[in-house]
């Protein structure tokens, strides 16, 4: 599978509210450089599961809308938007944030992440 797939069967799966599947696509070496409208973060593998873990307790519901694919060799650059459905209103979806990250696979798994987002 390419990279470009890899990263695109990621965006396309439950793995941000079911930290079973995020663990398939993880590197046990991650790390995630995030650059927010909250601040500086930066994630490792633990950090993540328990990011989905939590994520998992607020939305019954997450969609990624991918706006652009840029891939060359390891690296993959995705621009999108992440829509969510609330525990509290299932039937609503709404936007939570436009991301912009850059992806290098290793042994067919997000290895490292340079990630920006800005809430919706």
């Amino acid at each position: 599978m390419s990279a470009k797939e890899i990263v695109q069967n990621f965006y396309k799966s439950d793995a941000f509210i079911d930290s079973t599947v995020l663990k398939d696509f993880l590197h046990p070496e991650i790390v995630l450089e995030w650059n927010s409208s909250k601040g500086f973060v930066e994630h490792n593998f633990a950090s993540l599961l328990l990011l989905s873990d939590e994520l998992s307790k607020a939305y019954v519901r997450s969609k990624v809308r991918i706006n652009h694919v840029v891939a060359e060799n390891d690296l993959v650059s995705v621009r999108y938007s992440h829509f969510v459905k609330t525990i509290e209103n299932p039937r609503e979806e709404m936007l939570l944030a436009h991301f912009i990250v850059i992806w290098q696979i290793k042994d067919d798994k997000l290895y490292r992440g340079f990630q920006m987002s800005q809430l919706s």
